[in-house]
């Protein structure tokens, strides 16, 4: 069972889309600088370490170069039971799994990063990893440091992150010290993420999240705020409004993966900070555990799938649902987020019947050609005459090439093909 994980901010890295320029995959940067009206091309390409160190341009670089590998990496065929992501992350699983649109997922992510850094410079902040310690140690050096710190990230096994503001974190960090942590080390971030610090840019994130649109997702996302998976929409504005006051409770999350079942876990995005997490945190055994951030590494994990499945034994081979010679399937010639045209996105919502004894006004025939809508920027037409039977997709989802996004009945009389 696949389980996809996406980084958070502290992955980003100078250059991290090279390698993605002459891939299909990279439209989705052209389409994100349209949507957040940013070069993010310079962001990927150029930027030094310390424009990337920013938390608005950190976070938006994160997301689009996750969302490029995840898009290179379903027009292969791969697809998730299960995912998850770490703090930014999280958004990106979200997107991933169809439970928030892609163009949404970029407005939010470009609110959270300022929000954030508004808030950090309203209360300034940093963060430590602290390393060798239980998680009960760590949350005791920072109730007797007595002050504005707290545990952020439980990342794994001896590795706790704790933030706050700079006098309590680093008392903090000496009593840790004092009582056997191997080491602590300081983050490069831009501010107290996590804690109570980020209480400024909750509001400005809320009205956010009203203004966007969660769907009913599968496979469901498994949660920083609690470590659970939540298949509902309705669910989504309310954990990542917690999230940005809240620890990520990142090993209890991947506990919850692997008791779900999933045992290859593939991390999509720069960096790969998330595979080593994974190998301190999972039980021992047979499974596969990777990072992807290049086209290169992506063909590994292929290799690496499909030795893994011709040592499984053959399973009888399963028959799925199949449609009629007087069904057809409009197919997507390309991948990337759906936008109907106006005639299917009026059809959508009520996804009419098709019937030919029906009255007119509840049909709507479709002839050769005709425009269903666009997958990123190309276009999607039938190539068959009939009456919309059903919209299999909705606004905003992303579409792979080759799937299916809505299906016909064939007309009762000879070639009519007029609407």
């Amino acid at each position: 069972m696949l389980a996809f994980t996406f980084p958070g901010q502290g992955s980003q890295r100078p250059g991290m889309g090279a390698s993605w320029v002459d891939h299909p995959s990279f439209e989705l940067v052209e389409h994100a600088s349209e949507v957040v009206g940013r070069d993010v091309a310079t962001l990927l390409l150029d930027a030094d370490q310390e424009t990337l160190t920013n938390t608005a341009n950190a976070q938006l670089a994160t997301f689009v170069t996750s969302l490029v590998v995840l898009d290179a990496a379903e027009r292969i065929g791969l697809e998730p039971a299960a995912c998850a992501g770490h703090s930014l992350g999280e958004y990106t699983a979200l997107v991933a799994t169809g439970a928030l649109g892609y163009e949404d997922g970029l407005e939010l992510v470009a609110e959270r990063g300022t929000a954030m850094t508004e808030a950090a410079e309203h209360n300034p902040g940093a963060m430590m990893a602290v390393l060798g310690l239980t998680d009960e140690d760590v949350e005791t050096a920072c109730v007797r440091a007595e002050g504005e710190v707290w545990v952020a990230n439980y990342n794994a096994p001896g590795q706790v992150v704790i933030a706050g503001d700079k006098d309590s974190l680093e008392r903090a960090a000496q009593l840790a010290r004092k009582a056997g942590a191997k080491r602590v080390v300081a983050f490069p971030v831009g501010g107290a993420f996590h804690t109570p610090l980020m209480a400024p840019a909750r509001d400005r994130l809320r009205k956010a999240l009203a203004a966007a649109t969660f769907f009913e997702s599968d496979p469901p996302v498994v949660a920083n705020v609690d470590a659970k998976a939540h298949p509902a929409g309705e669910d989504w504005p309310g954990l990542l409004s917690a999230q940005l006051c809240a620890p990520v409770r990142w090993r209890q999350s991947l506990d919850t993966l692997y008791a779900s079942g999933a045992r290859t876990f593939v991390e999509l995005g720069p960096g790969g900070v998330l595979t080593g997490l994974a190998k301190r945190v999972l039980p021992t055994g047979s499974k596969v555990n990777c990072s992807v951030a290049t086209p290169a590494e992506l063909e590994a994990l292929v290799e690496t799938l499909a030795g893994a499945a011709a040592q499984r034994p053959p399973v009888e081979r399963l028959v799925g649902e199949h449609f009629s010679m007087v069904e057809r399937l409009i197919i997507s010639p390309g991948t990337g987020p759906f936008r109907p045209s106006d005639t299917f996105a009026a059809a959508a919502p009520r996804l009419p019947g098709g019937a030919a004894n029906e009255p007119d006004d509840r049909v709507i025939r479709v002839a050769v050609g005709d425009l269903v809508g666009w997958a990123g920027k190309t276009e999607i037409r039938s190539s068959f005459a009939g009456t919309l039977a059903g919209v299999l997709v909705l606004a905003g989802e992303r579409v792979l090439h080759g799937q299916p996004v809505a299906w016909l009945r064939a007309l009762p009389d000879d070639g009519e093909e007029a609407r």
